[in-house]
């Protein structure tokens, strides 16, 4: 009787759920619902702004990425998700670096991280091989996966990558009390000088990420065309400071985001602490608990700035981007909470017809993961790795038009 029921239970239950088709219709249901959600609101085709039609045809060309649908991993396409998850899941491919530290006029040191492909076939010619100087994001140094995969794509094309590691947070000791903030581009034009000098017979552009973009970004506002760059790649850069920070310290992203970005940057001062508090209250700037506070205390002081108002507003590139004299293509996502998508300067961008940008529904801050499991390339990476050899390699029908 036992065994006859529990017969009884089971072809009922198998029959209610599967063999009537509710379960079965309603999974498939539910897959079907997520799909035309997915494709109709989530995978877009990115917003390409530029009032250049020859910089728009050049990029159509040799640059289409930029104008495909961008499919996010179907089941992490929301900003937050993206950021969070990206350092865990991507991949970090290996890289040789040969380290240099150079001098700075005060006295201080950089260090670059070189990956000289010295094995590139495309390029065997070391004194005309291209060169791509990568900037990392605020607390980011040469080990970052995201410069990795950077290096990586450049490798395949033959080309020489070199890493401008930030003042005190790759290793190397500080040898006067300064580090860095992204107003301030004295190192950088030290950094793109020294460069150039070694190589002055090489093609040579540069790319930044996140904070890294908003430096590269005022340097080329400062320095218009007068620069030894033939363009530039900036990536989830910040374009309004204010709008940053205040996005940032909203309660989720707070807790999410802007707690732990601020004891990265008490870590990356507390090993120079010996040094740093000649002139600093140290005390107080690691009672800090947020970007803002330790801005306040530390990075505006730093730079001499009266107030922190006046070093965002100075640190801010959506004001120096009507200078820009050279090619920039700047990827942004409008669901970054680091750069929130109301603060692109998009009417800004179409003043300048050397700028072009381009924007995805979603994809976060350095995030812009596609694919089932996004383990190796993202889309960023894909930007980058045509855009750098759009221009190493056709940037002269560009630049001739």
């Amino acid at each position: 009787l036992t065994r006859e029921l529990s017969l009884y239970l089971e072809s009922q239950v198998r029959v209610g759920l599967f063999g009537s088709g509710v379960g079965l219709s309603l999974v498939l249901g539910f897959g079907v619902a997520y799909a035309c959600y997915y494709l109709s609101s989530i995978a877009k085709k990115p917003q390409l702004v530029a009032s250049n039609d020859r910089f728009c045809r050049f990029l159509e060309e040799y640059c289409p990425v930029v104008t495909e649908t961008y499919y996010p991993t179907i089941w992490c396409w929301e900003g937050r998700v993206q950021t969070l998850l990206r350092p865990f899941i991507t991949s970090r491919p290996q890289v040789q670096y040969r380290n240099e530290l150079i001098k700075t006029a005060d006295g201080g040191q950089i260090s670059l991280d070189w990956f000289d492909n010295n094995d590139s076939l495309y390029y065997p010619d070391a004194s005309t091989r291209p060169t791509v100087l990568l900037l990392p994001g605020l607390t980011g140094t040469s080990k970052e996966s995201y410069i990795l995969h950077m290096i990586h794509q450049s490798e395949t094309l033959g080309y020489r990558c070199v890493v401008f590691n930030n003042r005190g947070i790759a290793g190397e000791d500080l040898l006067t009390p300064r580090t860095y903030c992204a107003a301030n581009t004295e190192d950088l034009e030290a950094v793109i000088h020294h460069v150039h000098s070694l190589h002055p017979s090489a093609p040579f552009m540069a790319a930044g990420v996140s904070m890294g973009g908003m430096l590269l970004l005022n340097y080329l506002g400062k320095t218009g065309r007068d620069t030894p760059l033939m363009a530039a790649a900036i990536f989830s850069a910040g374009w309004n400071v204010f709008e940053s920070v205040e996005s940032l310290e909203k309660p989720l992203n707070w807790l999410l985001f802007n707690y732990y970005l601020t004891t990265c940057l008490q870590s990356s001062i507390s090993r120079h602490r010996q040094m740093l508090e000649k002139l600093f209250d140290m005390d107080l700037v690691m009672k800090a608990r947020t970007v803002r506070e330790f801005d306040k205390q530390f990075t505006s002081v730093m730079f001499g700035y009266p107030t922190i108002d006046d070093y965002y507003e100075d640190a801010s590139p959506c004001r120096k981007l009507k200078s820009v004299g050279i090619p920039v293509l700047c990827l942004n996502s409008v669901d970054d909470v680091f750069s929130p998508g109301h603060a692109i300067p998009v009417e800004t961008a179409k003043q300048n017809a050397n700028v072009a940008l381009v924007l995805t529904s979603c994809g976060g801050h350095i995030g812009f993961l596609e694919g089932i499991w996004p383990r190796k390339c993202t889309y960023m990476d894909r930007v980058f790795k045509q855009f750098v050899q759009a221009i190493f390699e056709h940037g002269n029908k560009f630049f001739s038009m």
